[in-house]
């Protein structure tokens, strides 16, 4: 198996599964014409996050790590017409190209983008004492994903998904001497989660357009 093999698999799954969507494919044209990384998910990701949420029926999501705003776009779609997303992103560039997708895709007047540390914004958004968040999508600073972890238990509730993307790190995330800080949040993360009895949780590997990676799957269950 290669990457290219991956690549084409994933292309004929968009092309058979996934309508061509304007509104994204600008969104990712404006995000890489502003000079953000690459890194946002793929097609095929952002439609599995917008069946999670329509699924579990959510109507209050809460996004750590926007980029460009390409999958709180995916999210934003699932929510009802009073439905509320919170997103936060640290660099202040990054959540304007995010304000002015998300403008774009008409999902503005339900998706929030806080800016500034998450851990910071986490910190003021439990103060503000939330309503529950059904669904917490975790896509950032990978040393941090325990912390943002805690957090998102704070702000749930019996019954919220949480997702964790980016786990596998190209298979690096068996090597418990990794040096890289990545990796070894990576594996704090799957630490905390065996220990936590509140929830119950699996990993997935995945192969596609973004290469070799997978993503974590939890139910907070109390």
């Amino acid at each position: 198996m290669t990457q290219q093999t991956w690549t084409a698999v994933d292309e004929y799954f968009n092309a058979a599964l996934l309508p061509a969507d304007p509104v994204l494919e600008a969104a990712r044209a404006r995000s890489e014409a502003e000079g953000l990384p690459d890194i946002a998910v793929a097609p095929t990701h952002g439609r599995l996050l917008n069946l999670i949420a329509r699924i579990h029926g959510a109507r209050r999501i809460l996004e750590v790590g926007t980029l460009g705003g390409y999958s709180t776009i995916w999210l934003a779609r699932a929510l009802p017409p009073d439905g509320l997303l919170v997103t936060l992103e640290l660099d202040p560039h990054h959540a304007e190209v995010a304000r002015a997708n998300l403008k774009a895709a008409g999902v503005d007047e339900r998706a929030q983008v806080r800016v500034g540390r998450a851990a910071d914004s986490l910190a003021a958004l439990a103060e503000q004492r939330p309503e529950p968040f059904d669904m917490v999508f975790i896509d950032a600073d990978k040393p941090s994903n325990a912390l943002y972890l805690e957090w998102a238990l704070r702000l749930s509730r019996p019954g919220t998904v949480i997702v964790v993307d980016n786990v596998v790190r190209d298979g690096r995330v068996v090597e418990a001497d990794s040096p890289d800080p990545a990796v070894q949040g990576v594996r704090q993360l799957l630490d905390m989660i065996a220990a936590e009895p509140r929830l119950t949780a699996t990993a997935i590997q995945t192969t596609g357009v973004k290469g070799y990676d997978g993503f974590l799957l939890a139910l907070v269950e109390s």
